[in-house]
């Protein structure tokens, strides 16, 4: 485990994740604290990828549940192989020994079950504790809330077949939002928590040269001053982060080595993801911004 805040930056910047320092704090303290960490922002700006760095910095398993419509406990914690189950009892009548009591023992064991990630999580692992990500939590409903207040607070869940199972190590768990519901302040307070916001123009250009190092500084300069003029635009979804490395990669597999009104026009859905918005920033727009970008940049240069 980090031993201090530089350590986690370090640990975070080897996976090519370029946190900020009030970021990293915090990550320090959930790994320091044993504490669920929480982190709520705009779709884009690495809070799924935070997970993902901590987990491969540590040499963790990564075990992932994805919040949805409708998720309840039984598919976040376990299944019961119903195929596996009705072949046995099949055989066991075939063969005529199809003792009820001594069949149904059988069929609830561990032979016939099948691990979801809440109870992945709760089972030794390699290396140590695995990172339970479980992401976008804005997702789901409130009685899945009220469950995984409860699972979380102890760091067990039940399978009434087989009982209480209780980690013997308790799981790093990081658990993100968008912020499309509020989440109950019940399952805040359980955690440490962090607004994961756009970053700066400076960082942004630390992360383009992390993740597309190919490009050159002129390019990345133009990439990331563009997109953050898009996201003071009227848009339905701003670019986040996520976007504008793939803006950057697209331009490099086009042997790009500038902006201009065509290439953006070209390359628009890379970075927007409606036709509204593309519609709006397509065409004298998107000249605009880019000749704002232009003049803003030259002193630097």
């Amino acid at each position: 485990m980090p031993a201090t805040i530089d350590d986690v930056e370090t640990l975070l910047a080897g996976q090519d994740y370029i946190a900020a320092r009030p970021l990293a704090t915090v990550v320090f303290l959930a790994l320091k604290l044993g504490r669920p960490l929480f982190l709520e922002g705009e779709a884009g700006v690495g809070k799924t990828e935070i997970a993902k760095a901590i987990a491969s910095g540590l040499g963790r398993r990564l075990i992932r549940l994805q919040c949805y419509e409708g998720l309840d406990a039984a598919s976040a914690v376990c299944d019961w192989n119903f195929a596996a189950q009705m072949i046995a009892i099949r055989t066991a009548e075939a063969g005529g020994t199809a003792d009820r009591d001594a069949l149904r023992a059988e069929l609830f064991t561990e032979d016939y079950l099948i691990e979801r990630p809440l109870l992945a999580a709760m089972r030794p692992q390699r290396g140590g504790a695995p990172v339970l990500l479980i992401d976008e939590l804005d997702r789901t409903d409130e009685p899945f809330e009220a469950f995984l207040l409860e699972a979380l607070s102890d760091f067990q869940v039940t399978v009434p077949e087989l009982g209480t199972i209780h980690a013997p190590e308790p799981p790093i768990v990081i658990l993100t939002s968008n912020r499309t519901r509020e989440v109950h302040d019940a399952l805040k307070r359980r955690c440490l928590y962090h607004w994961v916001d756009y970053p700066d123009f400076g960082r942004e250009m630390e992360i383009v040269h992390a993740r597309a190092p190919e490009a050159t500084e002129t390019l990345s300069r133009e990439v990331v001053a563009f997109v953050q003029k898009l996201r003071g635009e009227d848009l339905f979804k701003k670019p986040g982060v996520a976007e504008t490395i793939d803006w950057a990669k697209c331009l490099l597999a086009l042997d790009v080595i500038a902006l201009s009104p065509e290439v953006i026009a070209d390359t628009l859905g890379a970075i927007l993801k409606y036709q509204d918005d593309i519609q709006k920033i397509a065409g004298s727009p998107a000249k605009k911004l880019l000749d704002e970008v232009r003049a803003e940049l030259t002193p630097a240069q």
